[in-house]
């Protein structure tokens, strides 16, 4: 039985991949991971999935040499907008190489950049596609913006040069305009951005209350680092958000889906703030309008009637001087009459008085002369009660113990009485 060792059966497919797939071919696939080293070589893994479910289907290495990948780079970096970077779909020249130690690779000798703008344009329309067909792509540009958003919710990363200008440009404006702002912290490129981005908007939602509006700001970049900004998921999420979203996300040559359904697209994150500042010029100039033209309004209504109430003034001068007049003469009347009343009134009390003044002496004479009558009778009553008068006339008073004796029932057999006369007194005993 001929065995192989695994080097000689290695060399065997290696051999027989040169003598089979020798020359060039143009491979389409995703890259999955891609690397540079020390040394300017390009390491990099692509894949194919399935349509259907996404599982990947197939995967190889790639390499890119050095002195190959310092041509391609900027050549497809320059056609594309793009660096070339992991979740781009390329198309490649590759020829099929096979090492004994390291297996099966391809060498990359050069790269289609017409084909990623198709794909990429492609990609991005079936998102645009998608939102339009769920019926949300135009939901946050419907929003209505705040007359003056002064309570602004801000998405970036707080190192970004884009947040920067746009806080400067903000704060420091010659107009003072005040504007309060609270940073959420994102990753604004690379793989972990569109959750990072989506988990900030989400923050923003639970304090939904106390803000006007959503500014999505980053800075400058390659177009690759936009790459985040087309995904359908981030994309959505902007679409439907509650609040109006502002974008400035550092580009001047592309539209972002998410941009196309922001509420207010601009290109970067210092035309923010001059859209926020100019927004609330608009509406200081219109107050200044209005205040000046209800000034004038104000000014001409009082001219206006200005003759018109002098006139009036006049009128009313002349009507309250004749009324005065009136009332003066009628005044008089009335203090003549009230005087001559008065003289009257005082003549007739004179005189009623006087009337009751005699009848009260006469009434006052009789009365005394009634009571001294009549005191003179309870005077000769009282002098015919006293017990001395009665005693003159020979009737005598008899007392037990210092009491009157009216009833002799009510002595006692041996008890010492005492008997009063006009000229003196004596004591008895009862037998």
């Amino acid at each position: 039985m001929e065995a192989y060792s695994l080097l000689e059966l290695n060399q065997r497919i290696g051999q027989h991949l040169k003598d089979c797939m020798s020359g060039f071919y143009w491979v389409v696939a995703e890259i999955n991971e891609l690397n540079v080293n020390s040394a300017g070589h390009c390491f990099m893994e692509l894949i194919e999935k399935s349509p259907h479910n996404g599982q990947i289907t197939a995967k190889a290495r790639a390499n890119i040499w050095a002195y190959h990948f310092r041509m391609l780079m900027p050549y497809f970096e320059t056609m594309t907008g793009q660096r070339l970077s992991a979740g781009l779909k390329v198309m490649l020249q590759t020829s099929v190489e096979f090492h004994e130690l390291y297996g099966l690779s391809l060498n990359v000798t050069d790269v289609n950049p017409a084909f990623t703008i198709g794909d990429l344009a492609m990609q991005r329309q079936a998102v645009i596609q998608q939102l339009i067909d769920e019926g949300v792509i135009d939901m946050n540009r419907e929003l209505e913006l705040p007359p003056v958003p002064q309570r602004i919710a801000v998405i970036s990363s707080e190192t970004a040069a884009g947040y920067g200008d746009f806080i400067d440009q903000l704060h420091h404006s010659p107009h003072g305009y005040a504007f309060h702002h609270t940073l959420f912290q994102a990753i604004m490129q690379g793989v972990e951005a569109e959750k990072s981005i989506i988990q900030a908007l989400e923050q923003v939602f639970e304090r939904e209350d106390e803000y006007d509006v959503v500014v999505l700001i980053r800075g400058g970049g390659s177009q690759s680092d936009l790459n985040c900004f087309n995904s359908y998921q981030l994309a959505a999420y902007i679409a439907q958000f509650p609040l109006p979203v502002i974008t400035g996300i550092g580009h001047d040559r592309d539209e972002t889906v998410a941009d196309l359904v922001a509420c207010v697209p601009l290109k970067t994150p210092t035309a923010v703030a001059e859209f926020l500042i100019h927004r609330a010029m608009a509406i200081d100039r219109q107050l200044q309008e209005l205040a000046r033209r209800l000034s004038d309004a104000a000014y001409f209504a009082i001219r206006q009637p200005n003759d018109r109430l002098q006139r009036l003034s006049q009128r009313l001068m002349t009507i309250i001087h004749s009324h005065v007049r009136e009332q003066d003469m009628k005044i008089n009347v009335m203090h003549l009459r009230l005087k001559n009343a008065a003289h009257t009134l005082l003549i007739q009390k004179m005189q009623k008085n006087q009337f009751l003044q005699t009848r009260l002496e006469k009434l006052t004479t009789a009365t005394l002369s009634n009571q001294k009558t009549h005191i003179a009778h309870l005077e000769e009553k009282i002098q015919l009660l006293d017990p001395v008068n009665l005693l003159r006339r020979g009737y005598s008073i008899t007392r037990a113990n210092g009491k009157v004796v009216r009833n002799a029932k009510t002595l006692k057999k041996g008890q010492v009485i005492e008997t009063a006369l006009h000229d003196g007194r004596f004591e008895s005993v009862v037998s």
